[in-house]
């Protein structure tokens, strides 16, 4: 036996010899194969520090060679930008804030009478740092730090959640829920899942004898906004997959038109109650875990679902909505316990907080269409803007039109 292969015995034995990590000791998110990984290369290394001591100037064979790089990590820039690209194609980000997919919408015959609202997704790959177009998914949910996704198969509501690696495309475990899944969407930690549950898909159509999207047509499909489908929602643990289901009927006497068809649940800041969206005020109706409904959290207090942006890292300040009329380029900063206007800032609408003075908005460039927007990044206390993105084509709200999801990466 020659010493290389001493070395390599020297380092399985110390391996195996080795204690298992403490659970937690990664990004807890980071549950699958990725964090075994992680764990057996942590190991390795503790075992190959202790084999060189002894063996002095025997060097370790082939390091490196399986290592695992990411792109989200490769290009490590504080702003990675693509103005050329509209929609992108290539890896953009801001500071720990990636674009982790985006996705296109189509209304799609299933009948003569009915239609579904499907969406497509590109999704990061991991390997590439490209957005791949992935049709397998009807709903995409991007965990903390870019690694995995949450997603729901096309037929809707779906009876399992898959769990996706970014970096290998593939789906590394199923989560099995006894009632159908139609929305899903991480925890800030990633620790957790909330799954809003549905009797019927949410993006169910029907046909209208009317012209309902003003594109001078009749027969256009619509979904029924008088009534909601929506049961209820799970709370999922990602690590072993555990999830209990709390019923949420709709009050039809309250809240008939309050409801959209789909209205999905989702994390408060700190994770300890789920909210989601009405379509008038309070425009945000919060829950604990139990389903029980309960006040809006003192520094949730302004903050409203259609506003993705929120609260900022440090929670002192909330994002707001349009500070002007619809065409304007300007938004609030708020203060998240009173609700008063803090800073004015460039951007059309907030979409997520880079640190606590940077966000990425959509923004359009003055005097152009409204619907003309891109990815920038806006500061407060700036009137200048970053493009990230280039400007979403068409002249109406659905031509050329696709929506960012983004992650910590």
């Amino acid at each position: 036996m020659n010493v290389d292969e001493l070395v390599r015995d020297s380092l399985r034995e110390q391996a195996a010899e080795q204690p298992p990590l403490e659970p937690g000791f990664a990004e807890r998110v980071l549950t699958l194969r990725r964090r075994r990984r992680t764990r057996t290369f942590a190991t390795v290394a503790a075992a190959t520090a202790a084999v060189v001591a002894v063996a002095v100037a025997v060097p370790l064979l082939d390091s490196g060679k399986d290592e695992v790089r990411f792109a989200t990590e490769m290009n490590k820039s504080d702003i990675i930008a693509h103005p050329d690209q509209s929609p992108p194609r290539d890896l953009i980000a801001a500071g720990d804030v990636a674009l982790a997919a985006w996705y296109t919408s189509a209304d799609v015959r299933t009948s003569k009478d009915t239609a579904v609202r499907q969406r497509t997704y590109r999704i990061l790959d991991q390997k590439s740092g490209k957005y791949v177009k992935d049709t397998r998914w009807s709903m995409v949910a991007v965990a903390p730090g870019t690694r995995t996704a949450a997603v729901l198969e096309k037929e809707l509501p779906a009876r399992r959640i898959g769990l996706l690696d970014l970096l290998t495309g593939e789906v590394e475990r199923w989560i099995p829920v006894d009632r159908g899944a139609a929305g899903v969407e991480f925890s800030s930690d990633g620790t957790r899942l909330v799954a809003t549950t549905y009797s019927k898909n949410p993006d169910l159509l029907s046909r209208v004898d009317y012209d309902s999207d003003g594109d001078g047509k009749k027969n256009d499909f619509e979904s029924d906004r008088s009534t909601s489908y929506r049961t209820g929602f799970y709370v999922v643990d990602v690590d072993s997959g555990k999830n209990d289901w709390n019923e949420v009927a709709p009050d039809h006497g309250d809240e008939r038109g309050t409801l959209n068809p789909r209205q999905d649940f989702a994390f408060s800041g700190d994770g300890k109650l789920v909210r989601a969206g009405l379509s008038t005020e309070p425009y945000d109706q919060y829950y604990d875990l139990k389903g029980d409904k309960v006040d809006k959290p003192a520094d949730e207090k302004y903050l409203t679902w259609s506003v993705e942006a929120r609260l900022s890292p440090d929670g002192r300040l909330a994002a707001g909505g349009f500070a002007g009329g619809a065409r304007t380029t300007a938004s609030e900063i708020l203060d998240p316990y009173t609700g008063k206007r803090l800073h004015k800032i460039r951007g059309q609408q907030l979409l997520a907080w880079v640190d606590n003075k940077r966000l990425i908005a959509w923004d359009i460039t003055a005097g152009d269409s409204e619907f003309h927007n891109a990815l920038v990044l806006v500061t407060i206390g700036s009137d200048k803007t970053l493009p990230l993105s280039g400007a979403r084509k068409g002249s109406d709200g659905a031509a050329g039109r696709w929506t960012p999801l983004f992650a910590t990466r």
